[in-house]
């Protein structure tokens, strides 16, 4: 059996998320624990379900970050993964340019 391996480097960043369940308009926040060209992964001690699709909003730094996605997976240790699969050019660019400066610490 192959284990998976994630798509690009993941970096350390923990701030705060803005998660909104897409579906039930829920929302609240959480903390990222880390974050990659792909998706992040949050601390929360109730995940929603792997499919749920989300909105997630990141401030870091004066700036802000948004994105649609969806809860690519579950772990037991109150975390879930986010993928991104919705991204706006000038996001996109936000997101590169704090993956520079965490891959320059």
């Amino acid at each position: 059996m192959q284990t998976k391996r994630p798509r690009a480097r993941r970096y350390s960043f923990v701030t705060a998320i803005e998660i909104t369940d897409v579906l039930t308009d829920a929302q609240w926040m959480e903390q990222t624990r880390n974050l990659s060209l792909f998706g992040c992964h949050v601390n929360t001690p109730k995940p929603l379900k792997v499919g749920t699709k989300v909105r997630i909003r990141i401030a870091h730094n004066s700036t802000v970050f948004s994105a649609l996605g969806r809860v690519a997976n579950v772990r037991p240790n109150a975390r879930m993964g986010i993928v991104f699969t919705e991204i706006e050019a000038h996001d996109q660019t936000i997101l590169e340019n704090w993956l520079e400066e965490l891959r320059e610490r």
